[in-house]
């Protein structure tokens, strides 16, 4: 159950519990704001429509502290892979700032150079999307522990950990040495989840990352969330099932009353 406090939702008792000054619940451990979205502003131009132009975010404003899940909710079309693509740098604003935190500086995503912005992905930023798009005939277990292996980790240690993951997502060992390009759906999001969680990102962008998936395999995903949520990492996700929504949101933000 939800306490919807200016626009934001809160599970119930926990706004009463106390709440920092922008609506963040606090807890035993210090919050870090890891993500702070200001002014935002993102409109389209349909140029095969004779340059029609609709606004998607108007003054968008959010902050996220470490240690925080946030979900983005509101109807098809309000806007929340508009702002999850702006925070990932896929999608350009036109005004505003998005500053994202690597280490103790923050870095504005709207005027950061495209080399900035990769090393943010690299070892600060993590995003999960519905859809896999590997290179076609790499193995599973090497898409997995990729993202780590690009760090230098020891690639004994990227196997393990590569390992647990697929293990824990059901993804049968008999499948790891075949291309994921010709899983099911179910199993390729699994995949990709894995990939996802093997970096220990401080800030992890999730898009729908549970659609295509069994009860069983939600709830290894929210495992996975709330240990990331319990290292500290700040989450900023797209859930349309309303038990995971429940298990992992600490707000439930209705982008069109940000």
């Amino acid at each position: 159950m939800w306490n919807v406090v200016d626009g934001y939702a809160f599970p119930r008792g926990a706004w009463e519990r106390g709440a920092n000054e922008f609506g963040n619940v606090i807890g035993d451990k210090p919050m870090t704001i890891m993500i702070d979205v200001q002014g935002v502003e993102k409109s389209f131009t349909l140029h095969n429509q004779g340059g029609a132009s609709f606004s998607v975010l108007e003054g968008a404003n959010l902050q996220v502290q470490s240690g925080e899940c946030v979900v983005l909710h509101g109807q098809s079309g309000a806007g929340k892979s508009t702002l999850l693509k702006a925070l990932y740098a896929n999608y350009s604003v036109n005004s505003g700032s998005i500053q994202l935190r690597d280490g103790e500086q923050m870095v504005d995503l709207t005027t950061a150079l495209p080399r900035r912005i990769l090393a943010l992905r690299e070892h600060a930023l993590g995003y999960v999307s519905q859809f896999l798009r590997v290179i076609p005939r790499v193995p599973t277990l090497q898409v997995v522990m990729q993202p780590l292996l690009d760090l230098g980790v020891d690639e004994a240690v990227c196997e393990a950990k590569a390992k647990d993951l697929l293990s824990r997502l059901n993804v049968p060992e008999r499948l790891w040495s075949l291309s994921p390009s010709t899983f099911s759906g179910g199993e390729q999001q699994r995949v990709n989840i894995a990939r996802g969680f093997i970096v220990e990102y401080p800030i992890m962008l999730l898009d729908e990352p549970t659609a295509s998936l069994d009860a069983a395999n939600r709830k290894v995903v929210v495992q996975l969330i709330n240990e990331a949520k319990a290292r500290g990492a700040a989450i900023v996700g797209i859930f349309h099932d309303e038990d995971v929504r429940e298990a992992v949101a600490d707000r439930l933000v209705d982008v069109r009353a940000i």
